[in-house]
């Protein structure tokens, strides 16, 4: 059969503030604006100006999401980090503060996490107000010009102000280099079997875990990681934690290993094993690879501590190590994936984590369009369904076999255009059996040889319906489907706006089920 594409025109606009309006649309935004400029995230965090990588130190206290990220402050590329701040009741409006925490003798802020001291085991608060203890990665810059390996060490810090202000502990670093040259990214927990402080840091290519009743004195555990996942870059921003089951009463615990580069989608990316943990060491019997989201934009995520009801969530940084200092942002760089829920299901003897957008996005939602369920092979404008113009969105569609009629589609998805031919394509393969992600068209101005690209997920689909879950920001998509066992999370650039969204079917057809369409407002409409 020749090879034809079958759209169904969603006239939305998918624009940032430079986007046209029309009579029934609010006049555009000069993109100067704070929070306005061109591409600038409009439903995931960024910093107010300049530098911002890694997400660091999130904790839950007294009712507030404590957000801190690596921050360089005098430019919008990298430099000697510092810790930026927010915080946020929601987890979707945040508050910027001032800077936590500078560099300092001892060197940069690198990466690291934060918890709450509750039986003030550190003697740094009291039991009426436990202290915030940030625990981070000292970088040395003299040590590394040096060439000395033990450039990196680990330090900590404490505030009794609900972490407005922070001081850093006297006899820093409480955690020496042992002689290994990446060492680094702390994340500390409570593990109440054992009754003590667990740290976990990256140590070459492997986890090394470490021990205190304190905060302050640290004992080697054990290591993971020898000959295990993948080894094709350096290993960073671990993090250990027990997740249930679903749908039973087992908990497993995951450890989540971000690794550069050698991801799926090339560079950056989030691998994670699952097993088990007995205070010491942390086993698992998983052989392959698993990772995390198969897009090119999700790197260095790690969860909240203390987050309320037994949550975990994840927020990662949106980006790629490969062209993160290239993009075509100039007051800002840098910005946070969407926080999502995670979860762990067992399918025959493997244990998967899924994730899905956390449910504070209902504190977004505008107005709703729902879409009929159809037959994919004509165009269907639905312009004059729609009174909101631009994004963000939310969009979910489920998608159904095809009955007797025509035989079904070798692919279909959707598609993000605009009028220059710029665009970027979500798919299912049904000859392959995978999801997939081109954006080889997605950006106006090459910035980067490594950024148009095709990512891939091999993924059977095997039952009756498939539910796709996206959010489009005006410079990215993320697509949750199969219930949170595949993500892709993808950053474009188009030189103007997505301005249509089409829904595709190739060689074939594809039946549409159900769907709908969500404004998303502005999480910056304060600022």
């Amino acid at each position: 059969m020749k090879r034809t594409a079958i759209s169904i025109s969603l006239a939305i606009m998918i624009g940032c503030a430079s986007c046209a309006s029309n009579a029934s649309q609010k006049e555009t935004t000069d993109e100067t604006a704070p929070f306005q400029e061109k591409h600038r995230p409009q439903i995931h965090f960024s910093p107010k100006e300049h530098w911002m990588n890694d997400p660091n130190g999130m904790v839950y206290y007294e009712g507030e999401y404590h957000l801190f990220y690596q921050h360089y402050p005098e430019a919008s590329v990298w430099g000697p980090m510092h810790w930026g701040h927010a915080v946020s009741e929601d987890l979707v409006h945040w508050e910027h503060l001032p800077i936590a925490l500078y560099p300092d003798s001892l060197g940069y802020i690198f990466s690291g996490s934060a918890v709450v001291d509750w039986r003030n085991t550190s003697g740094l608060g009291t039991k009426g107000n436990p202290p915030l203890i940030a625990f981070f990665t000292y970088h040395d810059p003299k040590k590394e010009q040096a060439h000395d390996i033990r450039v990196e060490s680990q330090g900590m810090a404490y505030s009794s102000d609900k972490g407005r202000t922070w001081t850093k502990y006297a006899q820093n670093p409480v955690l020496q280099n042992p002689g290994i040259g990446d060492f680094r990214d702390p994340k500390v927990f409570w593990h109440e079997p054992s009754g003590k402080w667990i740290m976990a840091v990256t140590a070459g290519q492997t986890i090394r875990l470490y021990g205190s009743p304190d905060c302050l004195n640290w004992t080697y555990l054990s290591d993971f990681g020898e000959g295990r996942g993948c080894h094709d870059g350096v290993w960073e921003c671990p993090d250990l934690f027990p997740l249930g089951v679903k749908g039973s009463d087992e908990t497993k615990w995951v450890l989540i290993v971000n690794i550069n580069p050698g991801g799926p989608a090339g560079g950056s990316a989030t691998q994670y094993f699952v097993g088990d943990f007995d205070g010491s060491s942390f086993t698992s019997e998983q052989e392959e690879t698993l990772w995390m989201d198969h897009g090119k934009d999700n790197y260095a995520g790690v969860t909240w501590s203390d987050a309320p009801n037994g949550r975990r969530i994840l927020i990662g940084w949106m980006n790629n190590w490969q062209y993160a200092g290239e993009k075509p942002c100039e007051t800002w760089s840098g910005a946070a994936t969407f926080p999502r829920d995670l979860g762990l299901v067992k399918e025959d003897s493997r244990y998967l984590l899924v994730s899905e957008p956390v449910r504070e996005i209902r504190n977004l939602y505008g107005e709703t369009v729902r879409i009929d369920g159809t037959r994919i092979e004509h165009i269907v404008p639905l312009s004059d369904k729609i009174s909101f113009g631009k994004a963000p969105i939310e969009l979910k569609l489920t998608f159904g076999q095809e009955e007797a009629v025509g035989s079904p589609a070798s692919r279909y998805g959707i598609r993000l255009k605009n009028g220059k031919g710029e665009h970027i394509t979500i798919g299912y393969d049904n000859t392959d059996k995978l999801f997939y992600v081109d954006r080889t068209n997605a950006v106006g101005e090459v910035f980067s040889d490594k950024y148009a690209s095709l990512h891939v997920c091999p993924y059977t689909a095997d039952t009756p319906e498939m539910e796709w879950h996206l959010l489009i920001d005006v410079a990215s998509v993320e697509l949750f489907a199969a219930e949170g066992r595949v993500v892709f999370t993808n950053t474009f650039y188009p030189s103007t706006p997505f301005d249509r969204i089409e829904l595709f079917s190739e060689d074939g057809t594809t039946r549409l089920l159900s769907g709908s369409v969500t404004e998303l407002k502005s999480i910056w409409d304060n600022q």
